[in-house]
């Protein structure tokens, strides 16, 4: 795990780094592949430079978002934004399933859409897989 998400994840109050802990952890365990690092303010895994899974600090949860998981077809996981990301809000580490967590990670790594190359293609996400 990259530093910068120790660091990003202590500066959170104990709830809040509870579920960003154990959101990392997990993460970093099933997607040993993954390259993670802080981006755009929060931490994010990429596989091949395309960005996966990350979450953030919201004012009243943490946001875990993957950025293909409309694709997952998965219950627990709410569209989010206009392209195809799905997310899940937390505001304890109880609600938290790891069961969950750790299937939607397999399918991030097998279900991806293009994001590394969306300004190139003007908008447009073409399937990676």
């Amino acid at each position: 795990m990259h530093p910068d998400t120790l660091k990003y994840n202590e500066q959170q109050e104990p709830s809040d780094k509870a579920i960003c802990d154990l959101l990392a952890e997990t993460i970093d365990h099933y997607l040993p592949e993954a390259d993670n690092k802080v981006w755009h303010a929060h931490p994010v895994w990429f596989l091949d430079g395309n960005p996966i899974v990350g979450y953030k600090k919201l004012k009243h949860c943490v946001r875990l978002l993957f950025w293909s998981g409309q694709s997952f077809e998965e219950e627990g996981l709410q569209k989010e934004g206009s392209f195809k990301a799905a997310e899940a809000r937390y505001t304890a580490v109880e609600q938290v399933n790891v069961e969950n967590l750790e299937r939607w990670l397999g399918k991030a790594r097998d279900i991806q859409w293009d994001y590394k190359n969306i300004a190139k293609r003007k908008g447009r996400l073409e399937r990676l897989k």
